[in-house]
């Protein structure tokens, strides 16, 4: 049996430590010299300059462009292949279960998934956008709890995560991720009139619910939202890597800062479930991509701007030992939330990943109960 000690190095993707500052000031100062470099080539007579930038493409080695997008390609075939494997009953008869693609609003191919009770009217469907680096599949367990109170459940992988297009951990804007959830939501509601949908999302995938819920043509679809571990105040290592990451996440999106997941945070106090996260496939534990990081930061600066705008429906859990995400944030939205309807739950001595604590059936039902209460009322 792991224990604790041994999966203590093992990390969360939305931790505070996004971009190590040293590799972050040593790339800086290689691109700064590359840019004056380019710059004065630029200021070279024109026939000096053509003679000299035809002499560097005669040495250049061929555009890796196309190999590198066939090399995507097969890993996301891969990915999918491995993500319909993934038995979405654990061991529940009693509901029907299917994965489809959707097609974002990009035209990209997203993974989804659907959990619905064979019998019994249908309360209530929750729609569930998982964190960052996670999948899809990882929430089996909670939507069988879910279809055994009569919730039916659908589950999209964001673009780069799970069974869905895009490279592996790269999200090149959670804003497309937003506009994605939307229309998913979309879809569902008109696929299911009349049934009251819920929105859900854990850390990264909370940040991403709760800006998705301030637009009005999304909220007006929602019955309410439910927030796990919510990511609201991510802070980057240094203050001059907030300055330098806009610029970075645009000439090098795609670069990995290594070390940027090294001697991670525990995000669960149960070893077997941090252990079935961490050697699953479909998780990428890869070094954080630059604008990847970057599009966390803009994301939970936003929202920490406009707390008091909210006015959907919500509930909020946090763990109060989650390292990870901050549970003072948590307690600032429900604080200063214009919302009418409003709650908050934090666990005492609880982590990151509530739905894969010890307690987890405690907190899905604590989410099941005020789904409930929210229809009632």
């Amino acid at each position: 049996m792991s224990t604790m000690a041994e999966m203590e190095p093992l990390t969360s993707g939305a931790s505070n430590r996004i971009i190590p500052i040293l590799k972050a000031l040593r790339t800086a100062l290689l691109f700064i010299h590359a840019l004056v470099f380019s710059v004065l080539v630029l200021l070279l007579p024109r026939r000096y300059r053509r003679r000299y930038t035809a002499d560097s493409a005669a040495e250049q080695p061929p555009r890796k462009s196309v190999k590198r997008w066939r090399l995507e390609e097969e890993d996301t075939l891969k990915r999918r292949a491995l993500a319909e494997g993934i038995d979405m009953t654990t061991g529940n008869e009693d509901c029907r279960c299917s994965t489809f693609l959707f097609y974002g609003v990009r035209r990209n191919a997203l993974f989804t998934r659907s959990w619905f009770p064979v019998t019994g009217q249908t309360k209530g469907i929750l729609v569930i956008i998982h964190g960052l680096n996670e999948h899809s599949g990882r929430y089996a367990q909670f939507a069988k709890q879910l279809t055994s109170c009569n919730f039916g459940v659908y589950a999209l992988d964001w673009t780069g995560h799970g069974g869905s297009d895009g490279l592996h951990g790269y999200v090149p804007s959670l804003d497309h991720v937003v506009a994605d959830t939307g229309a998913f939501l979309e879809k569902i509601k008109l696929e299911n009139p009349g049934v009251p949908c819920f929105l859900f999302g854990h850390s990264t995938g909370g940040a991403v619910v709760l800006k998705a819920a301030s637009y009005p043509n999304i909220e007006e679809m929602l019955e309410g939202i439910v927030l796990t571990s919510p990511a609201l105040r991510v802070k980057p290592a240094h203050p001059i890597v907030g300055a330098v990451a806009p610029f970075f996440s645009l000439v090098i999106p795609k670069f990995q800062f290594k070390g940027a997941n090294k001697r991670g945070i525990p995000v669960s106090r149960d070893p077997a479930a941090l252990l079935a996260k961490y050697s699953d496939p479909l998780v990428y534990t890869g070094p954080i991509r630059v604008r990847t990081g970057h599009e966390i930061l803009r994301i939970s600066s936003y929202l920490l701007r406009n707390f008091k705008s909210v006015t959907v429906p919500f509930f909020v859990l946090h763990g109060t030992a989650d390292k990870v995400t901050d549970p003072l944030a948590s307690q600032d939205l429900y604080n200063q939330a214009a919302s009418e309807f409003k709650d908050i739950k934090l666990y005492d001595g609880f982590l990151h990943d509530l739905l894969f604590e010890p307690e987890r059936e405690e907190v899905g039902q604590d989410i099941i109960s005020w789904m409930e209460k929210k229809i009632r009322s």
